[in-house]
């Protein structure tokens, strides 16, 4: 069987077990299996294995659950309550403010987190609601909690980031010191963006009432704030300074924050035995399917690109795209896109990344650059139906009053954010390189 040959037996097989409904984790190593079973005969369980060994003995892969569970235990620390509590109050004179706030707080939220869930789920509970309350334009207030959700998966700590290194190569530490600015422009993109409508658009975010702003009172107020800040930063500042400065790896991080976050539900007087399990179980039931994924997808790169499978997909797409550069970037990023629309965003990634990698690296380009660009790209697949986490995570938690037809009216501006957040990375390289550098230096 050539090569050729291969690739296409593989994705038919594929895209036949995604259309049928079985979960992907299933058909990744099924395929693998079947397919090298019939190219290599038994050696294929040699390949299987050593994927699966891989994924296990990933000293990388440990920080992920860990990095999970300290955004479950945030849950029940009563940060995010405090500090929604205090930047509403000194935010909200302004039109617009209740959004800018939910987008800082997803900001610092995300990193704590590394991931979605919980950052949607949290700003659904604590910021719709009350937006909802102020009058707020229903698909604006939806996109806002929706879009500040999605930077979990990209701010570090991310779980994304995780396994991009473990498909790539590359250093964990300088994923996470590329992605911190494109995370931070597409925040600033999201609050620029609602200042500027609801500028144009008052009724769509109105201020805070007189009657609430006579309550306010401010030497009471910006001690609350401070108190409310201190925990956060604090967590983010050690957990991130020591994996920037080299103090501890990744993992030693993650577990000192996952035990920070403890520490920080006892100080709140949030720390339970009930909490302690719920998000015990939490975290295995995120992390879980990730990590059995992570394996099925490493079984399938094994033997796909043993076969030469890889050297095909970058002769079609060189030859598609006739050698240019650019057009092969266009390339990529549509398949991004529209993969992501319809699969888990892990499985567009442990899948792509080993194909696309080499022919980005050929080409000349940064991989660091390259990585961050796939990561935001997979943004998008958090808000474009029909696979949009984000959008069913908030219906799950919604106002009945919110419908499923507010929430996707609601995320496309910020869908264009992302695209235009993209295109900015994409024409300005430094915004991903240049804290890795500073760090290096």
């Amino acid at each position: 069987m050539s090569p050729e040959t291969i690739v296409i037996v593989a994705f038919v097989g594929l895209i036949t077990g995604i259309v049928a409904g079985i979960p992907v984790a299933t058909v990744l190593p099924a395929v693998g299996m079947i397919l090298g079973l019939l190219v290599m005969g038994v050696r294929t369980l040699d390949f299987l294995m050593r994927g699966i060994f891989a994924v296990m003995t990933n000293d990388v892969l440990v920080a992920l659950p860990l990095f999970v569970f300290m955004g479950c235990m945030l849950q029940t620390s009563g940060v995010a309550d405090n500090l929604f509590k205090n930047l509403r109050i000194a935010l909200g004179s302004l039109r617009g403010g209740l959004g800018v706030v939910t987008i800082i707080l997803s900001t610092i939220l995300a990193a704590t987190t590394g991931i979605i869930g919980t950052a949607v789920i949290m700003m659904g509970v604590l910021a719709l609601p009350t937006m909802l309350k102020a009058k707020y334009n229903k698909p604006l207030a939806a996109g806002l909690v929706c879009a500040g959700g999605t930077l979990g998966i990209l701010i570090p700590p991310s779980i994304m980031l995780i396994l991009y290194s473990l498909s790539a190569g590359l250093s964990v530490v300088t994923l996470f010191a590329g992605a911190v600015i494109p995370g931070l422009l597409l925040s600033a993109l999201y609050i620029a963006y609602t200042l500027v409508i609801c500028h144009l658009r008052p009724e769509f975010g109105p201020p805070l009432s007189a009657a609430e702003k006579e309550t306010l009172q401010t030497a009471r107020f910006l001690p609350e704030l401070l108190w409310s800040l201190i925990p956060p930063v604090v967590l983010i500042l050690g957990v991130l300074g020591a994996i920037f400065l080299g103090i501890a790896t990744p993992m030693e991080a993650a577990g000192t924050g996952a035990f920070s976050t403890v520490l920080l539900s006892l100080a709140m007087g949030r720390l339970s035995r009930k909490a302690l399990i719920e998000a015990a179980r939490d975290t295995v039931e995120i992390s879980a399917p990730i990590l059995w994924l992570a394996a099925g997808a490493q079984m399938f790169t094994s033997v796909f690109l043993a076969q030469g499978g890889g050297e095909v997909i970058k002769n079609w797409v060189m030859g598609l795209a006739g050698g240019h550069p650019a057009v092969v970037m266009g390339i990529m990023m549509v398949t991004l896109f529209f993969l992501g629309k319809l699969i888990c965003w892990v499985g567009v990634l442990l899948i792509t990344v080993p194909l696309f990698t080499p022919i980005a690296v050929a080409i000349g380009w940064d991989p660091l650059w390259f990585g961050i660009l796939v990561c935001v790209n997979l943004q998008m697949s958090f808000l474009t139906p029909p696979f949009a986490y984000a959008i069913f995570y908030l219906k799950q938690v919604a106002p009945p009053e919110m419908t499923l037809m507010d929430i996707y009216r609601g995320v496309w501006p910020f869908i264009g954010l992302q695209a235009l957040g993209l295109a900015l990375i994409i024409a300005f390289p430094q915004l991903v390189l240049w804290l890795p550098a500073l760090l290096v230096r």
